[in-house]
């Protein structure tokens, strides 16, 4: 047994938990949990939890169902809502098969020979994201059919007694105590938006502090009477939630983005690295943008990018260069700003840092750098600068995925295709669907 393992089972004992609960995600990431009770906790160590794969979405077919999931120790962590007196403890789980090898089928997994494959390549990734969100006064919609904000503050507003900067105070005060540092937070540009900013981690600990945050705003809001919604566009009037995310890859203690002297202080490293997203972003466009809502995001403005195009300290490029303080060469990194906030981290940053990869690997050349507000331009003059558009809809996007060679490699073929028949179906639901939208429009005039 190793030190972080015997450092688990002390402060079990030790804090009295009463329940551990083992978290890992599905194919579309919602977070799965199971309670085990401490004396289990050690043969989970050694063995791992079985459980039937074949009912969580996308790990394993019905004929080869039976899976384990192995806690990983560096994970754990009290649960602080749950309370001090009979207290809850958590730890993200790898998902193996039964002979013990890693599943294919796990989002985690796949982020992991991701980041392997860097790690090859002599580098280790970094990720930094901005996580947009709406805070509304209840689940239930208005009158009108809307949600309700819980304000109608906008960007950096400073809303005296108001429900948001409470809201955040304590959310941010949960965050770190399970362990996850953050940077800044504040209210955002629609009524009940906030953004909270993660501190800098690696890709994976990145990963699993998203699927913590999700839980942690959702459990704060419910505690304070509000729910917390992550739904890319839940008001056709207001800017979407995004979770624009930056990206470093070091080599060793050096940042392999930065070189001195270079346009932006850009490394062909880094204009390589962002040429492979650019290049692959339509393909990966269902993994970070994967529900039908999340085009509305796309498409309805609110400084949403919807073409391929990068830019240095551009906002309406899909590939953002920040500013960063003169000889502050370490903190050179490119910003993606395509993902939403409701996609499943492990996957999303798998195919990022694979299309990344890629573009080094094969020498990609980067483009021009986009200086136009691309919003302001026209279709031709678009065209004419190569800023090619984004999948139009969860269908387009379906369709381009389909299509790529580099999906399967970087997901795997088990989870590509796991992640494609279930996108199917959600669109081939909507599809069906007669919205209020067709019937306001035409029930009276057809």
């Amino acid at each position: 047994m190793d030190r972080q393992q015997e450092f688990v089972l002390r402060t079990i004992e030790e804090r009295d938990v009463r329940f551990v609960r083992l978290w890992f995600t599905d194919v579309v990431g919602s977070l799965k949990s199971v309670a085990l009770a401490p004396a289990e906790v050690e043969g989970a160590f050694e063995e791992g939890l079985g459980f039937d794969g074949s009912s969580i979405e996308g790990l394993a077919r019905v004929f080869e169902s039976d899976m384990l999931a192995q806690p990983d120790p560096a994970t754990f962590q009290i649960l602080p809502w749950r309370g001090e007196t009979e207290a809850t403890s958590r730890m993200f789980c790898d998902i193996l098969t039964p002979d013990g090898e890693p599943s294919a089928a796990d989002p985690r997994n796949v982020l992991k020979r991701t980041l392997a494959k860097a790690a090859d390549m002599g580098f280790t990734c970094y990720t930094h994201p901005e996580i947009e969100f709406y805070l509304l006064k209840s689940q239930q919609p208005g009158p009108d059919g809307s949600p309700i904000p819980v304000d109608e503050g906008g960007y950096f507003d400073h809303v005296p007694g108001g429900v948001a900067q409470d809201f955040r105070r304590t959310a941010v005060t949960m965050l770190e105590s399970v362990g996850i540092s953050v940077e800044f937070s504040h209210h955002e540009a629609g009524p009940g938006q906030n953004e909270i900013d993660l501190r800098y981690a690696d890709a994976l600990q990145t990963a699993d502090n998203i699927m913590t945050f999700r839980t942690v705003i959702k459990e704060v809001a419910l505690q304070q009477g509000t729910y917390a919604t992550f739904m890319p566009k839940p008001f056709t009037a207001h800017p979407g939630s995004g979770m624009h995310t930056h990206f470093s890859l070091f080599e060793g203690d050096t940042n392999a983005f930065y070189e001195a002297g270079a346009e932006f202080q850009l490394s062909e490293t880094a204009r390589q690295f962002i040429a492979g997203i650019l290049k692959h972003a339509p393909e990966f466009t269902a993994v970070t943008n994967q529900f039908v809502n999340s085009y509305k995001r796309l498409w309805g403005g609110g400084e949403a990018p919807s073409y391929l195009s990068w830019g240095h300290n551009n906002r309406s490029a899909l590939v953002r260069v920040p500013l960063y303080k003169p000889g502050k060469g370490q903190s050179a990194r490119i910003e993606y700003r395509g993902i939403d906030s409701a996609a499943n981290p492990y996957l999303a940053y798998a195919v990022l840092l694979g299309a990344g990869l890629k573009g080094i690997e094969e020498g990609y050349q980067l483009p021009a750098a986009a200086e136009d507000d691309i919003w302001s331009l026209s279709s031709a003059e678009r065209r004419a600068m190569g800023h090619d558009p984004l999948p139009a809809s969860l269908h387009d996007a379906i369709r381009t995925m389909e299509e790529s060679e580099l999906m399967p490699q970087i997901l795997g073929e088990q989870v590509f295709e796991h992640f494609l028949r279930n996108k199917r179906a959600e669109w081939q639901d909507y599809r069906l669907q007669v919205t209020p939208y067709e019937l306001q429009r035409n029930l009276g005039i057809l």
